[in-house]
């Protein structure tokens, strides 16, 4: 899968579109793709900090003191602006600098959703009007992070939907997809925790995938998901450089066959958006967990790590299970209300966790990825709470304190500094 493309879709996010100067090297950058020859699509995000702000205006007209859901259309209507304006800017910055372009909003294209408002999932971008403008020469600037219902209303995708946008915009039209950051490339780890950490040339659909799921800033994960589905090709790359200043820079996220030399971990993640619940004094008898998970399922809470292990009553268990930060009290209110339901005798939560993973396809086929994980941190003195696993990656749950600590050391044991 190469990287000649005659159809090519750039993404650029808040941060390299923050103000006007930024916009102007954006112009730059897509000047050169279209100088090379290539027929090019922007997607765009709001400018930074733009989305927090109208967010705080949708509370302060009464969205939130009235309870009013985030599924709610109005809501849609007013965090789509941001990415509306950057598009505007860039369009005319383009046209500034004698190449033809011209703004799309969502719906114009239209990128169709479905009706779930605020996290709302794309279902279709019919390409004909988007393959016309190539074929007039016109750069498409994109909004990012917004689509269109059946029935004509606006709809976003969640933070970091523009990373969607982008990947289904290139899908619909049979292109590749340049992600543009404030990195300049994915990472063995975060280079601000480690100094050591390297960039990676290439890394698998899967492995960013977890990456981006365990903690990694980098990639949304929906886009690696769908970027996985669709087999788009996708480089993540700095936006803070002229054209022609680092050639070959980025990372390619691709298919596993086209990594040459494979590695057994190709990086150390980390999050310190967990939360533990545990549970005491559970019943010890079937259906009990199913239970506790439904309800949390049916409130939209996301639980992650689980263990369950015997009290020291008999025909009753302890459990302890890992949710996001946001969701913790929420959580704990649900099963407190059905604890006599449940039949549980206490409730406890802990905000001052970590999770730590380990990422590499390379686990498929070596023996030994636990043993040198947990040695790493035994010698360094962290204690485990929780451990999860699946084929291509280990995480434990760890104090919070402890965080740096482990991803340096994680990150030595596996060799990741000599890559």
């Amino acid at each position: 899968m190469g990287r000649t493309v005659s159809r090519l879709v750039m993404k650029f996010g808040g941060t390299s579109v923050a103000d006007l100067e930024r916009i102007r090297r954006v112009g730059r950058l897509v000047a050169a793709e279209v100088a090379a020859g290539h027929q090019v699509a922007v997607v765009v995000s709001a400018m930074s900090g733009k989305t927090n702000e109208l967010v705080a205006w949708t509370d302060g007209a009464g969205r939130a003191a009235q309870g009013i859901p985030e599924s709610d259309d109005e809501y849609d209507t007013v965090v789509a602006s941001g990415e509306q304006v950057t598009a505007g800017l860039l369009a005319m910055t383009l046209r500034n600098m004698g190449l033809k372009a011209r703004s799309w909003a969502g719906w114009q294209v239209p990128i169709y959703t479905d009706e779930a408002h605020g996290r709302a999932r794309i279902d279709e971008i019919p390409p004909e009007k988007l393959l016309k403008a190539f074929d007039d020469g016109e750069v498409a600037v994109i909004a990012g992070f917004q689509g269109v219902t059946r029935d004509g209303r606006i709809a976003t995708l969640g933070r970091g939907g523009s990373d969607t946008s982008a990947v289904a915009v290139a899908a619909a039209v049979g292109g590749a997809c340049d992600i543009y950051t404030d990195v300049d490339g994915v990472y063995t780890t975060d280079p601000r925790i480690e100094a050591k950490a390297k960039r990676l040339a290439k890394i698998s659909y899967e492995e960013m995938l977890e990456m981006a799921s365990l903690g990694a800033k980098v990639l949304q994960t929906r886009s690696v998901e769908l970027a996985m589905a669709q087999r788009v090709p996708v480089r993540v790359l700095s936006s803070f450089v002229e054209p022609g200043e680092a050639p070959g820079q980025g990372t390619i996220v691709c298919d596993e066959e086209e990594i040459m030399e494979k590695r057994i971990v190709s990086g150390v993640a980390y999050s310190r958006d967990e939360a533990k619940i545990t549970l005491l004094g559970l019943p010890d008898h079937p259906g009990v967990s199913s239970l506790i998970f439904s309800k949390l399922a049916d409130a939209n809470v996301n639980v992650d790590m689980i263990v369950q292990s015997r009290a020291r009553t008999s025909d009753s268990a302890n459990m302890e299970f890992t949710v996001g930060k946001r969701d913790a009290q929420r959580a704990v209110e649900i099963v407190r209300a059905a604890q006599v339901e449940i039949g549980f005798e206490d409730v406890a939560v802990n905000e001052d966790v970590a999770k730590v993973s380990v990422i590499g396809v390379g686990m498929r086929s070596h023996a030994g990825v636990a043993k040198t994980m947990f040695g790493a941190l035994a010698e360094k003195g962290v204690n485990i709470q929780v451990i999860s696993t699946s084929e291509i990656k280990i995480s434990v749950l760890i104090d919070a304190a402890y965080t740096e600590l482990a991803v340096r050391a994680l990150h030595a044991a596996y060799g990741l500094d000599q890559l």
